[in-house]
């Protein structure tokens, strides 16, 4: 079985987050900070190096003011 993180599924979650991210005007540095987390960890969720756990999904989502369920959805 296809590792999820490397599935077109994973790559299209990345482009939404990142998306997302632009449109809340933010940098990875600044998510980075409101999550307490260092400027890597976005830049390897937005890149695909890394998976998210939904807590951490919601975190962002929430964070952006992103709709989280407008963004799953997007991936069927």
């Amino acid at each position: 079985m296809k590792k999820t993180i490397h599935s077109k599924e994973s790559a299209k979650l990345s482009a939404a987050l990142r998306a997302a991210r632009e449109a809340a005007g933010m940098t990875q540095q600044q998510v980075a900070e409101e999550l307490d987390k260092p400027q890597s960890f976005v830049a390897k969720y937005e890149l695909g190096e890394r998976r998210l756990d939904v807590i951490e999904f919601l975190k962002i989502t929430r964070l952006l003011k992103a709709n989280p369920t407008k963004i799953l959805k997007s991936l069927l």
